[in-house]
């Protein structure tokens, strides 16, 4: 890695609260008590959203995880059965005080969650906030709860119960209220609205998505398996990462509020990524259940290297840069001014991109008598499909077409 730049500023500013870098631990087993936030301070996290506190503790089932893998990769996705806190609201309040009394310079965010009542969700939150933090996460978007207790993402996949629940927590509080999307909605962009219509001062997203990981085919059992038994969970990893980015250029298009972008994060490459596409800054947790606090330092490291090569001096020069050229499909231009040609020089003679397209593509490349391909461009429909199975970087090439004749 080059050489850190001393002219790039990683901090930030949201309603008020200034931020030492853009890289927060999002509320998970990473913030299961304010001794793993101290030790996640020491070595560099901005901020921390504290595992998400209610009235009564919850019980996880355990084992509580499973990963996905894919070829060599050791996870692209992981699932959990987490809740929320396991500690009594007693023990993280004065905790919360005394963090925030040795660590002033930090940002202590606490997510709460409730079921929809307004009493409980008022209480609650007066209770943090006289504990000292710095900012309320509303916790409606957990994909781990029942139907029937109206908690979690039952709350969050309603707009009604969405803005009930924003306007509920900003009647009691003064410090700055997050709502927290989750992405199994069919319109993330119609609930956001509702939390900023509502009082809002920041949007998180996204939580889990809800999914079921597979089987394993010795035992003949869901994973990870319960007595036998499994349930859908929260996804979350690597594989999440496309909808996040969807769902966090949603919302910002769909809303004016700061949002703490969520899922997927394992790089610092992800990082620029989210800030990209409108987030503000990033909140992370199971690349730091695969990595450790200590992922913090490469991604400050990369994100400033980036920063200063692109010429920016701080983190809010990107925010948002790739909004304007994201637009509806049938805006896409359908008329290609590019054209792939092939490397021969790199080819290793695979045969992919010539099985590729002849069976799932446009049957438009060739093998020569050596077994390597060439593309034939009156066939070619440009859908590079050809470049995306190749295991050689750069064996295949765009190239700008050359004007037609006159």
């Amino acid at each position: 890695m080059k050489k850190i730049s001393d002219n790039v500023d990683l901090s930030i500013e949201l309603c008020g609260l200034r931020f030492e870098n853009p890289f927060i631990l999002s509320s998970g087993p990473p913030t299961a008590n304010c001794a793993m936030i101290r030790r996640a301070f020491d070595i560099g996290w901005a901020g921390a959203v504290a595992k998400t506190l209610v009235f009564k503790p919850s019980l996880v089932p355990k084992p509580t995880f499973a990963r996905l893998q894919f070829e060599e990769k050791n996870m692209i996705g992981f699932k959990n059965f987490e809740l929320f806190t396991e500690r009594p609201l007693e023990d993280w309040l004065p905790e919360i005080g005394q963090t925030k009394r040795d660590y002033p310079d930090k940002i202590i965010i606490a997510s709460i969650t409730a079921e929809s009542d307004a009493v409980k969700w008022q209480e609650l939150a007066r209770k943090v906030q006289e504990a000292g933090v710095d900012a309320i996460e509303l916790n409606i978007s957990c994909p781990n709860t029942m139907p029937g207790e109206r908690m979690g993402a039952t709350i969050g996949a309603d707009p009604k119960a969405t803005g009930l629940v924003v306007k509920w927590v900003k009647e009691v509080v003064d410090v700055p209220v997050i709502a927290k999307m989750t992405p199994n909605v069919t319109d993330i962009a119609e609930i956001a609205e509702a939390a900023e219509r509502n009082g809002a001062d920041l949007l998180s997203g996204i939580n889990t998505v809800q999914g079921f990981i597979g089987v394993d085919l010795e035992t003949m059992e869901p994973k990870p398996s319960i007595n036998g038994l499994s349930a859908f969970g929260g996804y979350s990893g690597p594989a999440v990462k496309p909808i996040a980015l969807r769902c966090v250029a949603q919302m910002a298009n769909a809303t004016k509020l700061p949002i703490f972008g969520i899922g997927g994060i394992s790089t610092w490459q992800d990082a620029v990524e989210f800030l990209m596409v409108g987030a503000s800054a990033l909140q992370l947790c199971t690349a730091v259940m695969f990595g450790g606090y200590r992922i913090v330092k490469g991604l400050n490291d990369g994100l400033t290297n980036y920063l200063s090569e692109k010429g920016f001096d701080s983190v809010k020069g990107i925010v948002g840069h790739i909004l304007p050229k994201l637009t509806q499909v049938e805006r896409l231009s359908t008329t290609p001014k590019i054209k792939y040609e092939i490397d021969k020089d790199k080819c290793i003679r695979c045969d992919r991109c010539y099985l590729a397209c002849r069976d799932g593509g446009y049957d438009a490349i060739t093998l020569d008598e050596e077994g390597l391909p060439t593309i034939d461009e009156e066939k070619c429909e440009v859908c590079s499909l050809c470049q995306n199975v190749c295991p050689v970087w750069d064996c295949v090439k765009m190239k700008i077409k050359s004007p037609a004749p006159r």
